[in-house]
């Protein structure tokens, strides 16, 4: 429960980050932030402890549950006083590949876990293709093998899609399916 994700804005109501309900319980008890529900309902640290959940809002919190007391933690925030803008522009890396293709392979369309699957260069490097978000795909160890240092073309091997660089994070999409709460925030 603790592990459980956090999504946290800026004072803007901009998605910056995601993080842990023990890091989220930090922030609200040091003031550092406050809890913000789906209809911008927002509470404190102090609301939290003392103040009744109503039932109908047990979807917008996790629960710490003691031997005689629960408290309920927001599954959003706002922090107080952070103003900057998160990054306009996805970083490159093999998660983020994995998550804009769904753990599925571009070829074969099996979806496997992330330890079964690789990073397929469309153009080989070993014919000048570059490590860019245009040119990498999400396939599994056997299409890759298949494939070796060919052109899915030359290899006789069709794209399920033609890869792009991502507008949004893929893992916030990702994110935005596992935890509906964090729709209202999201704007995707």
């Amino acid at each position: 429960m603790l592990n459980g994700r956090v999504l946290v804005l800026n004072r803007s109501y901009l998605p910056i980050h995601i993080t842990t309900v023990r890091r989220a319980v930090t922030l609200l008890c040091l003031d550092i932030a406050v809890g913000v529900d789906s209809e911008y309902q927002t509470y404190t640290w102090g609301d939290l402890i003392t103040v009744p959940m109503e039932e109908s809002k047990h979807e917008h919190f996790h629960f710490l549950h003691g031997m005689d007391y629960s408290v309920p933690i927001p599954k959003v925030l706002v922090l107080h006083d952070f103003d900057q803008r998160p990054p306009q522009t996805v970083k490159f890396s093999r998660l983020q590949v994995f998550m804009r293709d769904r753990h599925t392979c571009q070829y074969c369309a099996r979806t496997l876990p992330k330890q079964r699957l690789n990073i397929d260069h469309v153009v080989p490097r070993i014919q000048g293709g570059k490590t860019t978000w245009e040119n990498v795909v999400t396939s599994c160890h056997h299409c890759n093998r298949k494939k070796g240092g060919r052109t899915p073309t030359q290899a006789g091997m069709r794209l399920l899609s033609t890869p792009a660089r991502p507008r949004v994070s893929p893992q916030l999409l990702f994110l935005k399916e596992q935890n509906p709460v964090w729709n209202a925030f999201l704007f995707l």
